[in-house]
């Protein structure tokens, strides 16, 4: 494999700069735009700018990577085609360059990928895309479309662990060095497999040295993290796939090597805070972020007092986020910010019990969002499922103060309980 070198990404900033100078070529990358967010200014008391690669021509960074390691492909290789595998934005990232390059390629996604999704990647990649469901999760797809890769003699375009992706990734790096009059203080990037990361950090460490490069990996998908504490690359037995641009097992040897060298810091942020975050971009800026192009902004609280009187970048990675999974976003936040809680109450069976915790539990402001019960006979208690949306996270205690006072048996339904897995 060759080695990655930081002008890597000078090559491919200047072959996508003499691209878009040409008519039938423009837009294949676009040169996206870094904001000046003066809410998060105001309350940070920083200079905080947003990397827009949400507004990228397919929603995400990924197209970076995917056409600047496609681009390279000799004659050969193209007439071969390519092969990846993918349920998301470096799928769409690949078939859009497909056309774009003229080149066929087969796309492996798992059985279960939603269909909007299979739709996107088949019309961002028309005639010369063939997509393959194989498997049921992103490791048995990868592993089908590496051995059809080898095979058919293809070549495999990865999601992160190559270095002319990795490259095509850190020309967002050298956008914002040419966008951006301040020196940057701090760089706040996402990290799923770490290809963003290692080539936007490689970069901006050769360029801009005294930047401060600062990852964000979701709490439930920490495979970096996990590697860098270990000193090599491990697979993670549990994940959370929530943060479905940023869930990976497994990082890439390469990916692992550049993140350790560029990372200043490496910070864990809870699905529920991303979520959060989501729904803010949303009813603040109008930007619709998916969850890991929420990441780096989730991790602002975390960095905290050290924002202070500096000049801030945070990469939003990605906008392609399915609207059917708005009512889990907003869940999980109201979750996270302690105003949306779940019981087990166990009712007597009289008359009145029910009537009873309605005027005497609970809170003037208290809401019941769910209510799941089914009345047995000869039975002198009968379980009800609860759910109860606070006002303000404070009225949590007097709650269960109140439910005390009248005798109710009751548990409360922990994070970690199969039934809030259920409910979330």
């Amino acid at each position: 494999m060759t080695e990655f070198n930081p002008k890597l990404v000078e090559e491919a900033r200047e072959h996508l700069r003499l691209l878009a100078r040409t008519a039938q070529a423009s837009g294949v990358v676009n040169e996206t735009p870094l904001q000046f967010h003066a809410a998060l200014s105001h309350r940070f008391g920083a200079k905080i700018y947003l990397k827009r690669e949400d507004l990228q021509v397919v929603r995400s960074y990924k197209l970076r990577g995917a056409y600047n390691r496609m681009r390279l492909l000799t004659s050969a290789e193209k007439k071969r085609g390519i092969v990846c595998a993918s349920a998301g934005n470096h799928a769409q990232g690949v078939a859009f360059s497909c056309k774009a390059l003229k080149t066929q390629g087969i796309i492996f996604m798992p059985r279960n990928t939603p269909k909007q999704k299979i739709d996107r990647v088949r019309n961002l990649g028309g005639s010369f895309v063939t997509i393959e469901l194989s498997g049921d999760t992103f490791d048995e797809a990868f592993g089908e479309a590496k051995s059809v890769a080898q095979k058919k003699k293809r070549v495999f375009v990865h999601p992160f662990n190559d270095p002319f992706v990795i490259a095509g990734q850190g020309t967002v790096g050298a956008e914002i060095l040419e966008q951006i009059n301040d020196p940057v203080d701090i760089c706040v990037v996402p990290i799923g497999g770490g290809g963003l990361c290692s080539g936007l950090g490689s970069y901006l460490k050769w360029k801009s040295p005294a930047t401060k490069i600062i990852g964000v990996e979701p709490a439930g998908a920490p495979a970096m993290e996990r590697a860098l504490k270990a000193g090599k690359v491990v697979t993670l037995e549990k994940l959370d796939t929530f943060v479905d641009g940023a869930a990976v097992r497994t990082v890439g040897d390469l990916t692992f090597k550049l993140c350790k060298k560029v990372l200043d810091k490496l910070i864990l942020v809870p699905e529920g805070k991303v979520c959060e975050t989501m729904i803010s971009l949303y009813q603040r800026d109008g930007i619709v972020a998916e969850p890991a192009g929420a990441l780096a902004l989730a991790g602002l609280e975390q960095i905290g007092k050290s924002l202070k009187g500096k000049t801030v970048v945070c990469i939003v990675s990605g906008g392609n986020n399915d609207i059917s999974r708005y009512p889990e976003v907003i869940e999980r936040s109201l979750v996270y910010q302690g105003l949306k809680h779940y019981f087990m109450v166990n009712f007597s069976q009289r008359p009145g019990a029910l009537k009873r915790y309605l005027n005497e539990a609970l809170g003037p402001t208290d809401d019941i969002t769910l209510f799941e019960y089914t009345k047995k006979n000869n039975r002198e208690n009968g379980p009800a499922l609860i759910g109860i949306e606070l006002a303000r996270k404070e009225d949590f205690k007097p709650l269960l103060k109140r439910m005390d006072a009248i005798g109710m048996s009751y548990e409360v339904i922990e994070k970690d309980s199969p039934i809030f897995s259920f409910l979330i």
